[in-house]
């Protein structure tokens, strides 16, 4: 069920996913027997969000959608990044963001959701929004240039990492360790740099005022769970992309 026009797999397998996609979710027009029109980006890490009102004529480069058009599938294309959906249950408005690392450094979360506040007047305790199955802390090792990134944007920086020593990991990965002049096994190695980028777009949309009751997240790690889930980092990079998608009704 790859949804991503990716190398290894062909244009017609993916429309074929996609129309099962969009007939599983139901997004059809009444009594046409057409399907809504799939509206996604040119996801690019940034905290670029757009506003649509109808089918974009052109590719839009970006990492937010946000209308108020019924009848419009808005679509994230993730394969570790984290997808986060957002619904006005009052004014009927709905965002679709896409948050990597750099991406959430830049608050696309946070800014989608003042976007949608600024255009359409949404009030933060009528948002409802969940966040999608993306790579977990459990396996999201980064460097300390990305640690600095976010001490550098947000007080609440060090909630977000966790330093992980997993000796049994080492060795699978460096299996001549012994060769180094110390005694076996006790070779100078620092703990990996764990990143919850859950918890960074939780915080974000908390951020934004949306209640916390108001916050869904849908278990499961990318990387844990290849037979469930793409993942570009665990299968380096010779993956399928899952989509997270949102639409309103017509009335």
């Amino acid at each position: 069920m790859n949804l991503g026009l990716t190398p290894a797999d062909t244009k017609e397998n993916v429309a074929h996913n996609r129309r099962l996609f969009l007939e599983a979710l139901g997004a059809s027009t009444e009594g046409s027997g057409g399907t809504w029109p799939l509206v996604q980006l040119k996801q690019m890490h940034s905290a670029v969000v757009h506003r649509v009102g109808a089918p974009p004529r052109g590719p839009l480069a970006g990492d937010g959608i946000i209308t108020d058009t019924p009848g419009l599938l808005l679509a994230i294309k993730t394969a570790d990044c984290v997808p986060v959906l957002v619904a006005d249950v009052k004014r009927r408005v709905i965002g679709a963001f896409h948050a990597g690392w750099r991406g959430t450094v830049a608050r696309v979360v946070e800014k989608g959701v003042g976007e949608m506040r600024r255009q359409f007047g949404s009030v933060p305790r009528d948002l409802r929004a969940v966040i999608g199955p993306s790579i977990r802390r459990c396996c999201y090792q980064v460097g300390p240039e990305v640690r600095a990134e976010f001490d550098s944007q947000f007080p609440y920086s060090g909630d977000l990492f966790e330093e992980v020593f997993d000796a049994n990991a080492i060795h699978v990965r460096y299996p001549m360790l012994f060769l180094t002049a110390r005694a076996p096994g006790h070779s100078e190695l620092g703990p990996e740099l764990h990143l919850d980028l859950v918890e960074a777009s939780r915080r974000q949309l908390e951020e934004a005022g949306i209640p916390a009751e108001h916050i869904s997240i849908i278990d499961g790690c990318t990387a844990c769970d290849t037979t469930r889930f793409f993942s570009h980092r665990a299968e380096f990079g010779k993956t399928g992309r899952m989509m997270a998608a949102i639409g309103i009704r017509p009335e």
